[in-house]
């Protein structure tokens, strides 16, 4: 990597642009959160959606501030486990906010002792 001038501009450039493109899907996550997807692609799309956003600027983060597009491969192995993980926690998070469950006539479980009351 130079560190002369130009080789210093060119890479604030970069910067620049990947900062600029971050916040403007910034403002295009704020954007879909106000409209609703289920209505064309059903059920969590929505969240889907906002989440495969997030996804893609967390890579820009990571392949370009914190340089991993440039690193050695066994770098890219670990990724693709920790990515793999990304996504079983993201469909576990998706579906385990089904609106099928009702928590209405959930009841608390009983003091053990008597006279010991259970906050509502």
């Amino acid at each position: 990597m130079g560190h002369d001038a130009h080789d210093i501009a060119s890479h604030v450039k970069s910067y620049m642009k990947i900062g600029l493109t971050l916040v403007v899907f910034t403002i295009i996550t704020v954007a879909i959160s106000f409209i609703d997807f289920s209505v064309w692609f059903g059920g969590h799309s929505n969240m889907i959606i906002g989440m495969a956003v997030a996804t893609f600027k967390a890579s820009l983060v990571a392949l370009i501030f914190m340089h991993l597009n440039a690193e050695r491969p066994l770098i890219y192995k670990v990724l693709i486990f920790t990515t793999v993980f990304a996504i079983v926690l993201f469909v576990l998070f998706v579906y385990s906010h089904e609106t099928e469950h009702s928590y209405e006539d959930f009841e608390a479980p009983r003091p053990v002792k008597e006279g010991v009351v259970l906050p509502p």
